[in-house]
């Protein structure tokens, strides 16, 4: 199989054309271009976004724009799997046996999202161009948006919502990266980037803009957009005046860290004890 720089290089003159020129699509070459795509990110040869060599992550928004042209290419159909009906113009992914993916019924990914061997999924959504990486736990009615970036062994746990982002094609997806635990009805949207193990409290809410305090020191250290490696977060509320009066706002507060010390599921499970995080 071409390396992921090979198929770039080989797809992505097309793909760029056609999106500034949708008339391309009636060529069968481009649209083929874009059905190529589609089918490498499904296979996991491409991905929307990585972390380059420095660890900044990379975002490649020629593979955005590829998913947002197949949508223009394809046309609806209706697909029934026993008792369920689909009418849609994405098929369900398949071949999960082959790929060594648990699925418990009815959890649904779709065509052009990977789920890498290992990973388990409860009854829950995966969207296309995402990624769920090995050992990881997409728990009951978790959902996974459109182009996210999940790592290797985290647990989405029952009912979060980990959001997507098809556009603009340049703007980051959600990353989690490998060994974060995500409590009950926790949300991450708009880019935000969870690094290396961190843990997430229930019901705690992170957008591009929710101010992300750590409280650890002698004075609050303010983060928004992305949580540091190994933060246990729970939510939290600030006030703040208006000329109505004096309200709380939500906000989310790093309380401690997790110890580099231990492995990840001892460490998970130290912190959740000394924190009294709520999962």
């Amino acid at each position: 199989m071409p390396g992921t720089m090979s198929l770039a290089s080989e797809l992505q003159p097309s793909i760029e054309r056609a999106f500034e020129d949708r008339a391309l699509l009636n060529q069968e070459a481009y649209a083929d271009a874009v059905r190529e795509t589609i089918a490498q990110l499904d296979r996991g040869a491409l991905r929307v976004a990585e972390p380059g060599d420095d660890g900044a992550w990379i975002v490649h928004a020629w593979v955005k724009r590829a998913i947002l042209l197949y949508f223009g290419i394809q046309e609806l159909r209706t697909d029934t799997l026993g008792p369920f009906e689909y009418h849609d113009k994405i098929p369900l992914k398949r071949g999960f046996a082959e790929a060594g993916v648990r699925v418990v019924p009815p959890a649904a990914a779709r065509y052009g999202s990977f789920i890498e061997s290992g990973a388990v999924l409860m009854p829950s959504y995966v969207n296309i161009g995402a990624r769920v990486g090995g050992g990881t736990m997409v728990d009951t009615w978790a959902t996974v948006g459109s182009c996210a970036q999940i790592g290797r062994h985290v647990h989405l746990s029952g009912g979060v919502g980990i959001g997507g982002v098809l556009e603009p094609p340049s703007a980051a997806p959600v990353i989690v990266e490998d060994g974060c635990f995500l409590g009950s009805r926790a949300i991450v949207v708009e880019g935000v980037h969870l690094e290396p193990e961190v843990v997430l409290g229930a019901n705690v809410t992170l957008t591009a803009s929710t101010p992300i305090i750590d409280v650890t020191g002698p004075e609050p250290v303010t983060h928004r957009g992305r949580v540091p490696t190994r933060a246990v977060v729970i939510p939290g509320t600030r006030r703040r005046k208006f000329p109505a009066g004096e309200y709380e706002l939500a906000c989310a507060l790093i309380i401690g860290t997790r110890k580099e010390s231990t492995d990840r599921r001892t460490s998970l499970n130290q912190a959740l004890r000394d924190f009294a995080v709520p999962v």
